[in-house]
């Protein structure tokens, strides 16, 4: 490990003479590529200086122990343990600083919510959801935009699709893919009697045209008339547009925008991400060292939630993880829950890595 990362430190005072070569300069996307790696191994690099610091200053006071001065030998006697806790602790911070990264985690997120069983309430709580996460985004000064949505009778929605944009959004919401589970007495329940629903969250990251490219011969088109909760018609021009991706079978729709070109692109981004999502999820089953017990960041299948309202409780499945603060949570305050899940992932990750 000294090796690689003296390597890392090698190319890290490579580059800052780069950033400030006039030739690099002048090239603002050579420039901007090296500085973004400049800023990837700044995280590495100070705290491996401090490390290598630590390791010198043991390697030092074990040599003390063979003193002639008793004294000295004593002050290093006691220095030692200190020393070798505080170098535990940077190899495993630099142990995580040098896991592979997710390149997905910088990116925007498609946020897909769907009401399941238990009817009318789950397209209630899919709402409850929806306003959650929206108000983590707004706390993180996250950008949010509804693409496609469909109503239920009680203000809730059989399905709502929305991209957030932010630094990072994906890294943050990658784990939320599940089913979650609610427990509470429905306002329509007369006797009093507590009922379980369940929605399905899926996060796909926001795809770019490097990531995947659609032949147009490979997508098929329909425009038809947008309409509203209960086929109330929103306007009488032929302005929401579904697209299907021959190939895969993925289809996007789009009807928010009163223009057929805005719903156009809209739809066209959100196919692109799903085309993508279906691409990473095949690569993913064929890949036999995936952990079962690891947090998976995009299983649909299992449930991952239950919120407990009569409890005030919060539960994640996949941790153990208990709260007892579900009106804060249904608030957006989920960044610890979000940094519990990702503590975790690392734990096990690090773990396969040996």
């Amino acid at each position: 490990m000294i090796n690689k990362l003296k390597g890392i430190e090698e190319r890290f005072v490579k580059l800052e003479q780069l950033l400030s070569d006039p030739a690099v300069l002048s090239d603002q996307k050579k420039y901007q590529e090296y500085l973004k790696e400049h800023g990837e191994l700044n995280k590495v690099v100070p705290v491996f200086r401090v490390y290598e610091g630590l390791l010198g200053e043991l390697k030092e006071a074990k040599e003390f122990l063979r003193d002639d001065d008793p004294d000295i030998r004593s002050m290093a006697k006691e220095e030692i343990p200190s020393l070798e806790e505080k170098i535990a602790e940077l190899n495993a911070e630099i142990n995580v600083l040098l896991m592979p990264k997710d390149p997905r985690d910088e990116k925007n997120v498609l946020l897909e919510i769907r009401a399941g069983t238990g009817g009318e309430e789950a397209g209630i709580f899919a709402g409850d959801l929806f306003r959650m996460y929206s108000r983590y985004a707004e706390a993180k000064s996250w950008k949010i935009e509804i693409v496609e949505k469909s109503g239920s009778g009680t203000g809730g929605f059989k399905e709502v699709v929305a991209l957030i944009r932010g630094k990072s959004a994906f890294s943050s919401f990658k784990y939320e893919s599940g089913i979650h589970r609610v427990q509470r007495v429905p306002s329509t329940e007369t006797q009093g009697r507590i009922h379980t629903s369940a929605v399905t969250v899926a996060v796909l990251c926001e795809a770019e045209d490097i990531d995947v490219e659609i032949n147009p011969s490979d997508i098929k088109i329909d425009v038809f008339r947008a309409s509203g909760p209960g086929g109330q018609s929103v306007n009488t021009t032929d302005s929401a547009v579904r697209i299907t991706h021959l190939p895969t079978g993925v289809v996007a729709t789009c009807q928010d925008e009163k223009s057929q070109h805005k719903n156009r692109e809209k739809a066209m981004g959100v196919l692109k991400s799903r085309v993508l999502d279906a691409k990473v999820r095949e690569e993913d089953a064929k890949r036999a060292a995936d952990r079962k017990d690891q947090v998976g960041s995009g299983d649909r299948s299992g449930r991952i939630r239950t919120y407990n309202y009569p409890q005030g409780r919060m539960t994640d499945h996949r941790i153990g993880l208990t709260l007892y603060r579900l009106d804060s949570i249904m608030e957006g305050d989920i960044q610890d829950i979000i940094d519990e899940l990702k503590i975790f992932n690392q734990a096990q990750s690090l773990k396969d890595m040996g």
